[in-house]
């Protein structure tokens, strides 16, 4: 076949372009469907199929050239095949020989072969019952072990034991009925495990509550030994001070502290507890404990905080405290030991509900408290209790701020007590000057409290210059100071001292003070009496000194720290003007019995006719009876007040002179009444000097004297006496001799004052004779002073 002859026939088929097309994806694979889809979809699919069978009609023609092409070598490939064939068949009869035989040998092996692959079944079947088998005994001994751990009480293991199971070898256990056993049996032992350790938690609260009283008791006791142990280093320190401050010797010292483990004295077993706790975090169910724990522990706390009626708080308030502090320890090793069982804030919680509790608790009690030292003995356990507490890093302010609110009724009643003690002293004080007669005694009643007014021992026996009364109120005061430092110390206010000092004030003032004021008020006391109440007030006032400074050794206050105006007593003030009254009360009942020798004047013959060569009879009882007075007062008044009472004592009997010859009783009164008068004054005036002297009042009064107290009396006397009396009205000479007398008074006297006897024949005498030169003064006198008036 030519070209020529191809072309035609590839022309004849109509090989279009759109032919070529559909040729040219056939020959490539491609996909007819969008073609097909496209012609069906413009209504033209004959078109198509003409395409496809022009494209059909000239692949044939392609084979059958492609055929002619290559025929003679196809001819010589079908009989190569035809010799392959024969060599085929002859294989294939080799093949079957071959089989035949290999099928007669192989049946035997074949045999072995079932026989083996039986035995390995079998095999693998053993090997896996005992591989089962083993895990069965396993978790089973497992089961076992557990219950003899349950059964013995030792959980831990058997929960270890249980999670060991459930973990490892739950999922393996081969047999349906063991594992579903099993399965059943593990919540119901874990459910009894829980029981038993809330059941041992159950009797450990029972117990731990029982033995809260003995723990806070140790405790308590703990703190009552360390601070007794500072209160002795605090009485050395003082002993030393006070031995340094009177310079007696001195005083070294060393403290030994025994330093005491504090948890080997709080022995209490918290294992059960720990125990319970582990257990529930290894059920899982640590919360559930936790909420458990607190909520039964909380409502023991409500249980403690409710005090009994049956018996007196003074009574059980040690018990109740101890009990209190002993549950709060507990928790405290429970929250800082049990890992997390008690979280802060629930402790917080628990503590201010207690302490909320106690505070209402206290204040009650104490409102109802009429005794000082059971203020003070609940008080000091409060403290104690607080102290105690605040080792473990509870807040106790708020408790011991109750014992600052019941502070003044502490004091109120202490007062109390203290007023009816000195009532009793001051009314059983026999106001006699105290005798000591060794040397303890001296050391007790004047050393003690600092009254000594110097530091070389006195010989024995002493005569004190007071009476019992004074270092007994002392004692009472040293008493006070350390009962109001007692209740004031180990609370809430560090500085204290300021407060002692106020009720130390108080306590001078309003109680002691006032005590003796109605002492010397009550119109029952004599010259004596008052004498040495007003020097034992000299003494107290002295004393003050003392109170403020054991006041702030007992305080732990240094003593040069006080030793400023101030931070003084109040009270030394107060007590030196009641000083100053008791003066006047002892001046006024020695004027009273001044005043009845006074009276004897009525029995002076004014009017006599004869010259008097001595002093009136009254005039002796009236020195007697200073000399008594003084000399008592020079023994046992400062200086000042034997100045006051001398004084006073010759002022008023110049003032009973002058309202002598003032009074209506006496109507006239001659020169020889006036020369007796003479005698008595000077016999007072030389008195007077004598004791001014004697006692050493000069040399503190230079400008002063007994005799200027007279001084009055003393001018009337001269001018009576004068030979010319109308002197009197000549100023210069008046300012000079007679510038205490006023004018009024000295008219009336002189008006009284008759020159002549009073007698019938003297009358008549006088009638006589000439008038004196002096008579006519004294007239001239009378006439000015009329005039003048």
């Amino acid at each position: 076949m030519t070209s020529k002859t191809k072309k035609r026939i590839v022309t004849e088929n109509g090989d279009t372009g759109e032919d070529s097309v559909l040729a040219t994806m056939v020959s490539n694979g491609e996909d007819l469907g969008p073609m097909v889809r496209l012609s069906f979809e413009t209504g033209k699919p004959e078109s198509l199929l003409q395409q496809l069978k022009n494209l059909v009609r000239k692949k044939e023609v392609e084979i059958e050239e492609l055929c002619k092409l290559h025929y003679e070598e196809f001819i010589v490939a079908v009989d190569e095949l035809r010799g392959v064939l024969v060599d085929a068949e002859e294989l294939k009869s080799e093949l079957s020989s071959d089989n035949y035989r290999l099928q007669q040998v192989g049946s035997s092996l074949l045999m072995k072969l079932e026989e083996l692959l039986e035995s390995y079944s079998i095999k693998t079947n053993v090997t896996e019952a005992i591989k089962m088998s083993k895990n069965c005994v396993q978790i089973l001994d497992l089961c076992v072990k557990c219950n003899i751990h349950v059964s013995e009480g030792r959980f831990y293991p058997a929960l270890k034991a249980v999670d060991l199971i459930e973990r490892t070898y739950m999922q393996n256990v081969p047999v349906k009925t063991v594992k579903m056993m099993i399965e059943k049996r593990i919540p119901l032992l874990k459910s009894h495990i829980k029981k038993k350790v809330c059941s041992e938690v159950n009797e450990w609260l029972v117990h731990i509550r029982s033995a809260a009283k003995d723990i806070g008791q140790t405790a308590i006791g703990y703190s009552s030994s360390a601070r007794q142990r500072d209160e002795e280093m605090l009485s050395r320190q003082r002993k030393a001070e006070e031995q340094s401050c009177l310079g007696l010797e001195d005083c070294s010292y060393t403290l030994d502290v025994e330093e005491i483990d504090e948890n080997s004295v709080l022995k209490f077993d918290l294992t059960p507890l720990y125990r319970a706790y582990h257990i529930h975090n290894c059920l899982g169910i640590p919360e559930q404990f936790r909420d458990y724990y607190y909520k039964n522990r909380f409502l023991q706390l409500k249980s403690d905080l409710q005090i009994s009626s049956a018996h007196p708080f003074l009574e059980s308030h040690q018990t109740f405290l101890a009990h209190i502090a002993g549950y709060f320890i507990v928790e405290d090793r429970v929250l800082r030991t049990a890992g997390g069982l008690l979280s802060p804030t629930e402790l917080e919680t628990m503590w201010e509900t207690a302490g909320a509790k106690l505070t209402a608790i206290l204040e009650e009690q104490f409102s109802h408290m009429d005794a000082a030292s059971h203020l003070l003995l609940v008080k000091d356990y409060v403290t104690l209790f607080g102290t105690t507490l605040r080792q473990y890093g509870y807040e106790v302010g708020t408790i011991l701020e109750t014992l600052n609110s019941s502070r003044e009724k502490y004091h109120e009643l202490l007062l109390a007590e203290c007023r009816q003690q000195i009532t009793d002293i001051l009314s059983n004080d026999t106001c006699e000057q105290m005798v000591m007669k060794k040397e303890s005694d001296y050391q007790s009643n004047v050393l003690l409290f600092h009254l000594q007014t110097s530091d070389i021992m006195p010989a024995f026996p002493y005569i004190a210059p007071f009476s019992s009364m004074v270092p007994d109120s002392c004692r009472i005061v040293r008493s006070f100071i350390k009962d109001s430092v007692n209740y004031l110390s180990y609370g809430s206010n560090m500085n204290y001292f300021d407060f002692v000092r106020k009720y130390l004030d108080k306590l001078l003032i309003d109680v002691l003070n006032e005590v003796i004021l109605n002492t010397i008020h009550n119109g029952t006391i004599g010259v004596s009496q008052a004498m040495q109440i007003a020097a034992n007030i000299s003494v107290l006032e002295r004393a003050c000194d003392y109170f403020l400074q054991h006041a702030a050794q007992q305080c732990g206050i240094p003593v040069r720290s006080i030793d400023r105006p101030q931070i003084g007593l109040t009270a030394k003030i107060v007590l030196k003007t009641s000083r100053d009254a008791a003066y006047l009360a002892l001046l006024s009942l020695v004027n009273s019995k001044l005043d009845e020798f006074m009276s004897l004047t009525e029995n002076v013959n004014w009017t006599s006719d004869e010259t008097a060569q001595h002093g009136n009879d009254y005039i002796n009882e009236v020195v007697i009876y200073l000399d008594t007075v003084l000399s008592t007062a020079q023994q046992i008044l400062p200086l000042d007040a034997l100045y006051k009472v001398g004084s006073g004592a010759l002022d008023h009997i110049s003032n009973s002179i002058m309202g002598t010859f003032l009074s209506d009783s006496i109507k006239r009164f001659n020169v020889n009444a006036v020369t007796s008068i003479n005698l008595d004054l000077k016999a007072l005036e030389s008195f007077a000097d004598e004791r001014f002297h004697s006692t050493g009042l000069n040399e503190i009064y230079k400008d002063g004297s007994f005799r200027g107290c007279l001084i009055e009396a003393r001018q009337l006397i001269n001018l009576l006496m004068s030979s010319q009396p109308e002197n009197f009205m000549n100023p210069v000479i008046r300012e000079r001799n007679y510038n205490t007398l006023d004018y009024k008074k000295v008219a009336t006297i002189c008006e009284k004052y008759k020159d002549s006897a009073d007698g019938l024949f003297g009358s008549l005498s006088n009638r006589a004779s000439k008038q004196s030169a002096r008579k006519k003064s004294m007239d001239m006198l009378k006439k000015r002073l009329r005039d003048f008036n």
